[in-house]
């Protein structure tokens, strides 16, 4: 697998679109539980406001506003204008506990001309989403998933995100080192055969990993297992069979990193997440 297919094949993110049509004058969005909101502009302009915080987004070219996590917003619209909108939820598996939700920024706003390879894709969507096709619904989720896709890409090639994770599988060389980590969690990693997996000497590598990630690459593998571990807790599994598959040589060893990294056992952790 690569970067990115390793994230999404061990946490899927599932696309719902909820408004395909005309907006004019104000209209307030806010996501429900943990999950995001992906907002397609087709035409017009809109000003975006997002309470508390400056400045607004003028938005008045075919554009792609993208929110990972929960954050109100208010699409302000000329009266005398509308603006076309396709909108999707978007269900992370894991919720705020989702890798690539949690490394993004609060809200990505990018022309669509701007993202490469995407102009069939749009096409399609907006003429299902726009439409009255038989499983358009289906149709529409599928591609709102696919232009999920094609934007992580696009960032990650960009290059410009700035710090966590996404930034260190952008880059160059750490990305190696990044993917081998995620795909490979039980195995007993050490600092040389990571840099290795890098082309890295050690004390490069650790140098750039902390400089561009924002921690060390121990204190990463122990997140990284831990949101693992979260996630097959979530699914009922045993802490013992958990243990051997992210790494950890006993169910007291991941339970001293489970605490470390989240403040909580194991035990705690599942009890507050069913009381939620």
């Amino acid at each position: 697998m690569n970067r990115l297919d390793t994230l999404l094949h061990r946490f899927p993110v599932r696309a719902r679109m909820f408004h395909s049509g005309a907006l004019c004058g104000v209209t307030d969005f806010s996501t429900p539980g943990a999950g995001g909101q992906l907002h397609l502009l087709r035409a017009g302009a809109m000003e975006v406001v997002h309470p508390g915080r400056t400045p607004a987004l003028n938005v008045n070219v075919p554009s792609l506003l993208f929110y990972p996590r929960p954050l109100p917003r208010r699409f302000m619209v000329d009266p005398e204008r509308q603006a076309e909108l396709a909108c999707a939820e978007l269900l992370f598996d894991g919720g705020v506990e989702h890798p690539i939700a949690a490394a993004l920024p609060e809200v990505v706003c990018l022309p669509l001309a701007d993202i490469a390879g995407m102009e069939q894709v749009l096409t399609l969507l907006f003429d299902e989403a726009f439409g009255d096709n038989c499983g358009r619904e289906a149709v529409v989720d599928r591609l709102f998933e696919v232009v999920l896709v094609r934007l992580l890409r696009h960032l990650l090639e960009a290059g410009q995100l700035r710090g966590g994770m996404l930034a260190g599988l952008s880059h160059p060389k750490l990305r190696h080192a990044l993917t081998m980590m995620h795909e490979q969690a039980g195995r007993a990693w050490t600092l040389e055969a990571l840099a290795d997996s890098a082309g890295m000497s050690r004390s490069v590598f650790a140098g750039v990993f902390r400089e561009v990630v924002g921690c060390t690459p121990g204190a990463y593998l122990q997140g990284w297992r831990v949101r693992l571990a979260q996630q097959a807790l979530g699914r009922g599994r045993s802490l013992k069979m958990i243990a051997e598959e992210v790494g950890y040589g006993s169910e007291a060893a991941l339970s001293r990193a489970f605490k470390a990294q989240c403040g909580a056992t194991p035990r705690q952790w599942r009890q507050r997440r069913d009381i939620d």
